[in-house]
């Protein structure tokens, strides 16, 4: 999905590329995903567009004395990561950016002044007066990954709107990240000023509800056109599976088969689907003999997700209890609970009450100590 917004950016001859954050999903990639990274950012250095860009929560590395893959590519000029230092006094600081070193808070391109802050965690609102007594140029851009309450989807990361506001007065135009939801905020006198363009690949089950894409932003005579140009995420199929009634494994997989086939067939996107299956209903065996792996070989043969995802909300059909006022022994009580455990497996069934003299008798054996390996596995051999 970055090459196309790349292949974009220089078909429109954009002055830069902004991205709010949350490049990787994760501090710690693979380093096939750093060089594929590097292979879509490459016509953008080679093309002389710079990519400006701010850490998210998930491009944080959490190790002392090692480097984070962003800072990495701003090295290698592939991206320029801002980050603002902090004062004494806790207050911030833009320093001008070191094409160097690959760091610093402000830069300046074709007039703009663009400043960068990457994510600060959930106290972000506390922070907005000092970020705005740190800039004092105009013509600002301003690059953070926070969210705004009642806009963002997500539940942490977020600063009431109220703390945003002041930001419309010193910032033009105040890219937002964090949240993978296409938003825009007004301010009171009802101009746009904060934008987040959410995100343009589906990214965990749940936005596949959303739209998704990109922000491609004009500037004429000081004002600031948007344009959200939607991009075409992978398909991603959240689904329930009701297996409801079946009578052991071997019926509820063939009933699972014929349910995915149906969902599958349904899928129109040739590209490898990400899948989350969620199985539901009351069953006859103990849900656990649906194991991933088998649930996984029958998806396999209809076709091969991506990711998968496997939700098992399969509950065992419970045995009629005793009249009221029965009272068991333990004896009994242990019998009766060896039996239920046995009998969820459907290929125990009709050997119950052999399995329970079994287990009871290596029990009793063991708690006695009169037989070793080699002789219990011989009661075993025996059965």
């Amino acid at each position: 999905m970055l090459g196309c917004i790349v292949d974009d950016a220089i078909a429109e001859q954009v002055a830069f590329v902004l991205i709010a954050g949350d490049l990787f999903h994760t501090g710690q990639i693979l380093p096939r995903t750093f060089a594929r990274t590097i292979e879509a950012l490459q016509p953008l250095k080679d093309a002389g567009i710079p990519c400006i860009a701010v850490e998210g929560n998930h491009d944080w590395i959490h190790r002392r004395d090692s480097i984070s893959w962003m800072e990495a590519l701003s090295q290698m000029g592939y991206i320029h990561l801002l980050r603002p230092t902090r004062t004494e006094s806790g207050g911030y600081r833009f320093d001008p950016y070191d094409y160097e070193h690959g760091i610093g808070g402000h830069i300046e391109i074709k007039g703009l002044n663009i400043y960068g802050l990457g994510y600060i965690g959930t106290q972000a609102g506390a922070h907005v007066a000092r970020l705005c007594e740190a800039v004092t140029t105009k013509n600002n851009i301003l690059v953070f990954h926070v969210g705004v309450w009642t806009y963002s989807p997500v539940e942490i990361g977020n600063m009431k709107p109220e703390e945003a506001l002041p930001l419309a007065d010193l910032f033009d135009y105040v890219a937002l990240g964090h949240g993978h939801k296409t938003y825009i905020i007004d301010n009171q006198k009802g101009k746009p000023y904060a934008f987040n363009p959410g995100s343009p690949e589906c990214v965990n089950f749940g936005e596949e509800k959303y739209d998704k894409g990109y922000f491609l932003v004009r500037v004429e005579e000081g004002r600031y056109k948007h344009q959200f140009r939607s991009t075409l995420p992978r398909p991603m199929i959240v689904t329930a599976i009701d297996l409801d009634g079946s009578s052991d494994a071997e019926q509820a997989l063939e009933r699972f088969r014929e349910q995915m086939a149906v969902k599958i067939a349904a899928i129109t996107d040739e590209r490898e689907p990400l899948l989350e299956v969620k199985l539901i209903g009351r069953v006859s065996f103990h849900p656990f003999e649906l194991g991933r792996e088998r649930l996984r070989l029958v998806i396999d043969e209809l076709c091969k997700p991506l990711h998968l995802e496997i939700k098992n909300h399969l509950s065992l059909i419970a045995r009629s209890a005793g009249s009221e006022g029965e009272q068991k022994n333990l004896a009994e009580i242990e019998k009766d609970v060896l039996r239920e455990l046995i009998s969820a497996r459907s290929e125990y069934k009709g050997r119950e009450d052999e399995l329970v003299r079994l287990a009871l008798l290596i029990r009793d054996q063991v708690q006695k100590g009169d037989l070793e390996g080699e002789e219990l596995l011989g009661i075993l051999g025996e059965s």
